[in-house]
């Protein structure tokens, strides 16, 4: 409804106004909630960031349920509801701000002290700039950093050497969010493509099989924080956060190796596109008797095919060209017919081979190979009927033309359809029985006649999904543990570290791993050009290098005491306050001295 342009630069301002929203709060939440505890209360501040990371996750959790529902089970103008999807949030969104204003007077709010960002970009800059222009005579400095006491203080400059100490640390990380952050795209096409059925009544949209990774923070962060640390505690383990972190990223590691295990035996049921200067094709046979099918410069079809039989798989044919006319040779009862056809490459072909008075006949048609991305089967019509016939389908029609005519292929709901509408004359359509459509499949139905009824004969193109969901569960269980070890550590550890001035920084800095994580995606899923298990795979083998990496670079990591950077420089401000006091007296006596001496000779 409306301008297409509209609509798109709606989109891009949305888009830019998420990206400023969550830039500006997401560097800042998790410090202001951690600036809520005292130093002395370690403890309450850790299960805050457990307790904070948990409620992220049950705002997700809703989001993953709610959502597609609303987007797909109402309609607005006849399509999808994504305007009801978008409303809903931000609604609620309106009354999360009120609420958060409500309560600021109970907030312990720290003092603004400047643009710290710019602070530390311009006294690196310095830095730099002044260690290129020094003479090779200057005094070495003992840090690269301490070329800018020149201009800024040795507590700024103290501050941000440990800041970039950290930063430095989290050059392996966006490897982690690289893999994780694919459980919304990879694993949700991963499960279009697997059978999303739980008993008879009820079935799961593939983009709700997120929700496990919310659900299960739910439950894992209260047991690894109650039950799994204190046992390892136990056992005289030092549950550091780096090698928490580390761990989680074996763990993800893990789950992408199960994911591939998964994808393997999915693809079996996917129909491969043909690459260039080949084609797919199979066979119909309505001749009413067996018959052999050659077809020039290939060896496909090697054995006789059957009346009505439903071939289990398509065959490609060689073409070495990008369009080629090839001589398909059809034998029936000892007859040769030769029907011609022009093959595109890359393309798929059902041939339709059926008997009249005239000899046998030839019709192809283009097939549809590809899944849809919601699960949901694909069906088609070929009427051998000399009348038209019209069905419904669910939602769909169909109206199917006589002699030897196919409809398009139309998306369906999965389900069992008993007794599908039917009507046509002269012969008695009441019902049609198509059976179970199932998920991932596309079926042709070629209607009979037969005794005076028509009959649909169902023939399956693409086959259906026979692997469960459920199989994803494990690689979500593994990731969703590495999760619980990584980011929430990551967070605890990114505020910990970091100066009273500068924890907001860190934690932009913490953000910026996710941002290059998708940019890895983006740079491995474009230029490797793998098949999924192999991409799956790759991920794994990578994430798991960067693991030792980073292991080593944790191993020789010092932790940061910025309570001890505090006490120093109080210690020094008193003393610098001190000697002012002194000189102050000093010079006051000397004025009284001044003013109490005779004049007399």
């Amino acid at each position: 409804v409306g301008n297409k342009d509209v609509h798109i630069a709606l989109s891009m301002l949305g888009l830019i106004l998420i990206a400023f929203g969550t830039g500006g709060i997401k560097p800042c939440v998790a410090a202001f909630g951690g600036d809520q505890f005292d130093e002395d209360s370690m403890k309450e501040r850790q299960k805050f960031f457990s307790i904070f990371y948990m409620s992220i996750n049950a705002g997700s959790l809703l989001s993953t349920v709610i959502t597609p529902v609303l987007r797909g089970d109402v309609k607005c103008f006849g399509e999808d509801c994504y305007a009801l999807a978008f409303g809903v949030p931000a609604a609620l969104m309106m009354v999360a701000l009120a609420v958060f204003i409500f309560g600021s007077s109970l907030y312990k709010k720290n003092p603004p002290q400047g643009n710290i960002l710019l602070q530390v970009c311009n006294c690196i800059g310095f830095a730099i700039k002044n260690r290129w222009n020094s003479s090779k005579s200057a005094p070495k400095r003992t840090h690269w950093l301490d070329w800018a006491e020149d201009k800024y203080s040795k507590r700024l400059i103290e501050e941000i050497r440990m800041v970039l100490r950290v930063l430095v640390l989290y050059i392996p990380l966006p490897m982690f969010w690289a893999l994780f952050d694919q459980q919304g795209s990879r694993w949700t096409l991963q499960a279009t493509r697997m059978n999303l059925a739980f008993g008879e009544s009820f079935t799961i949209k593939p983009d709700q099989m997120q929700m496990l990774n919310a659900l299960m923070i739910l439950l894992f962060v209260p047991i690894f924080d109650l039950i799994i640390y204190p046992l390892v505690s136990l056992c005289r383990i030092n549950i550091r956060p780096l090698r928490k972190m580390a761990t989680g990223m074996i763990f993800a590691a893990l789950a992408f190796g199960a994911a591939t295990l998964v994808e393997v035996n999915v693809v079996k049921t996917v129909v491969e596109p043909a690459p260039a200067g080949k084609c797919l094709l199979q066979v119909y046979n309505l001749a009413g008797r067996d018959i052999s099918v050659k077809v020039p410069d290939n060896d496909v079809f090697p054995d006789p095919i059957k009346d009505l039989q439903d071939l289990p798989n398509y065959e490609t044919l060689l073409l070495e060209a990008s369009s080629k006319v090839l001589g398909i040779a059809v034998t029936l009862s000892g007859k040769e017919s030769v029907c011609e056809q022009t093959f595109e490459e890359q393309k798929a072909y059902s041939l339709v081979i059926y008997n009249t008075n005239s000899g046998i006949k030839c019709k192809m048609v283009e097939d549809y190979i590809k899944k849809n991305e919601d699960g949901n089967p694909n069906i088609r019509f070929f009427n051998t009927r000399p009348e038209p016939v019209n069905l419904t389908v669910g939602r769909e029609q169909f109206y199917v033309p006589s002699d030897y005519s196919m409809t398009p292929n139309k998306s369906v709901d999965r389900g069992e359809y008993p007794s599908v509408n039917c009507s046509a004359r002269p012969e008695t359509c009441d019902s049609l029985n198509l059976g179970l459509l199932d998920f991932g499949a596309s079926y042709t139905f070629i209607l009979l006649q037969e005794s005076g009824t028509i009959v649909a004969k169902r023939m399956e193109d693409v086959e259906a999904n026979n692997v469960h969901v459920a199989w994803q569960i494990p690689q979500y269980v593994l990731l969703t543990a590495g999760e619980v070890m990584f980011s929430i550590t990551g967070l605890e550890f990114s505020y910990s570290q970091a100066p009273t001035n500068m924890k907001s920084v860190l934690q932009a800095g913490w953000l910026l791993t996710v941002a290059f994580g998708n940019v890895i995606v983006l740079i491995v899923a474009e230029g490797a050009g793998l098949e999924q298990w192999k991409e799956f795979l790759l991920f794994a083998v990578l994430l798991l290098g960067v693991c030792v990496i980073f292991s080593i670079m944790a191993y020789f990591y010092t932790n940061n005491d910025p309570e001890q950077l505090d006490k120093i420089f109080l210690e020094d401000s008193k003393w610098d306050e001190d000697e002012d006091d002194n000189m102050k007296k000093k010079n006051e006596e000397i004025q009284l001295n001044k003013a109490g001496k005779s004049t007399r000779l």
